[in-house]
């Protein structure tokens, strides 16, 4: 088990209340979806409060700390498991948001923490950490999606990324539970191109500034607004062909 690494299977979360899974022992993929489709399209893109400003410099405060510890071989391995235990379950979203699936999701989270491990002596702390491994955690995400899409065009398998595989996934998890508007959701979501539903996800499941996506994704702010606008429309055009 890598710097104690606990496998999310097994923990129990606050998201664990959220509809669409019955057993607490097992994270949903999903948080707060909508009770309907017909308003869950909103722009999350709102102006930053008092109370996310004082996050966020909490947050830097603690990151710093955090780096001085990593830089020095004394408290390295510490400051490791540290860092794992703080960024563990919003990476284990971001990654099972874009391939669904929660054991591929454990797979591309552990391999996320070996390789910023094996990089921390390139980590010149020019951006936040937090940012660092996001960064990361989407080049693992595209990276598997492709592997895995080429290996269904190789075997001749079947595209789980069409409405019908989807619903498949969904419907033989013995932990999914959601009503028929998540499915079609996910169904929606998952109809995207990879970088444009990570855009998506991004903005609408974790929230982040257009500035934070910027970052992690080495997009401009024009371009990500485009992107997020050209996918919304995508999922209500697809709800609106199931009216």
């Amino acid at each position: 088990m890598l710097f104690g690494l606990v496998p999310l299977r097994h923990a129990r979360h606050a998201m664990c209340i959220h509809r669409g899974y019955h057993d607490s022992r097992h994270p949903p993929y999903h948080t707060n979806f909508p009770k309907s489709h017909r308003h869950f399209i909103g722009d999350a893109d709102t102006t930053l409060n008092l109370f996310h400003l004082n996050q966020s410099k909490v947050q830097m405060h603690y990151e710093q700390d955090l780096i001085q510890r990593l830089s020095n071989p004394a408290t390295r391995e510490q400051a490791f498991g540290t860092l794992v235990q703080k960024f563990q379950e919003p990476l284990y979203w971001q990654i099972r948001h874009m391939v669904l699936d929660h054991y591929d999701t454990d797979d591309i989270l552990q391999n996320v923490f070996i390789k910023a491990w094996q990089g921390l002596d390139n980590f010149r702390g020019d951006s936040r950490l937090s940012t660092w491994l996001y960064r990361i955690a989407s080049n693992e995400c595209l990276n598997f999606l492709q592997r895995q899409k080429q290996t269904r065009l190789s075997l001749s398998l079947t595209d789980d990324s069409t409405s019908d595989g989807v619903r498949l996934q969904l419907e033989s998890d013995p932990y999914f539970d959601g009503d028929e508007t998540e499915i079609q959701l996910q169904q929606a979501i998952q109809s995207l191109p990879p970088k444009q539903r990570q855009v998506f996800n991004m903005k609408y499941f974790q929230e982040l500034r257009y500035e934070e996506m910027s970052e992690i994704l080495g997009t401009s702010v024009g371009a990500l607004k485009a992107s997020y606008h050209h996918a919304k429309n995508k999922i209500t055009a697809f709800f609106k062909q199931l009216d």
